[in-house]
């Protein structure tokens, strides 16, 4: 299957989520707000030896509880989140040292932070309480991203880059500008609840991405054959009740 096919048929299977109505119903809209902190790498091809890069997710959500169906609390979540993603370079020598610049004297580094527009569409299931208590929760689905901003940060002139202690000879990507301003993948996490009665919900959320498409071109032409962006996101949210359903037996 394509990767285009398995985002589609994702993104059909939340919005399926949405409008299937064959548990105990529900009709309720929670909205609000989350921050995260992410950390992420780009998969080159060839490879470019990287570390975690790190950033900051804040943005907001949306979601439809639509019905529980058995012990499982069924959902769709929307997010809108401007997220900080990107690659951040590990310059070493064979003998796994630091590589330091000819002119500087300094230890080479390289950073590249990419500013992103990211809308997540999950379906989502829970277990546990829904109005007071804890609830823990599983969620998956597509996403893409639209490119903002780029910025480069580096301790060298790239004239003088210590080009013959690296191991890595590739530095193609420290000057190329991205390409692709569309990006698509796949995510899902899991995390945990507690919802207070009349105050809100306050969720705690690992989230894992990776992309389906890529930020330069990968045709035979190209430089590089894959550059697709992976994160972890570890968020903090906040969503308080527009509309309930008005059932007691709702605990």
């Amino acid at each position: 299957m394509s990767k285009s096919k398995i985002f589609l048929f994702l993104f059909c299977m939340s919005a399926f989520q949405a409008f299937a109505q064959v548990g105990e119903y529900r009709s309720e809209f929670a909205v609000g707000g989350s921050m995260g902190y992410v950390m992420s790498q780009v998969g080159f091809m060839p490879e470019v030896p990287q570390a975690q890069h790190t950033g900051i997710s804040a943005g907001l959500t949306f979601r439809y509880t639509s019905e529980k169906y058995f012990n499982s609390i069924c959902a769709v979540t929307a997010e809108v989140n401007y997220v900080q993603v990107g690659w951040k370079q590990e310059i070493l020598t064979p003998e796994d040292d630091p590589v330091v610049n000819p002119v500087t004297g300094l230890n080479e580094q390289y950073e590249r932070t990419l500013g992103y527009l990211q809308i997540p569409v999950l379906a989502r299931l829970g277990w546990g309480r829904e109005r007071k208590g804890f609830q823990a929760f599983f969620q998956v689905g597509p996403q893409v991203g639209i490119f903002l901003t780029s910025q480069s940060e580096s301790n060298y002139a790239l004239d003088t880059r210590n080009m013959a202690a690296r191991t890595s000879k590739v530095v193609k990507q420290e000057t190329m500008p991205i390409e692709r301003k569309w990006d698509y993948g796949i995510t899902g996490g899991a995390g945990i609840e507690f919802s207070a009665r009349n105050v809100g919900h306050f969720l705690l959320e690992g989230r894992y991405y990776y992309g389906l498409g890529d930020i330069y071109g990968n045709s035979k032409r190209d430089y590089f054959g894959r550059s697709n962006l992976t994160n972890i996101v570890v968020k903090l949210s906040y969503l308080f009740d527009l509309k309930k359903t008005n059932n007691s037996k709702i605990k």
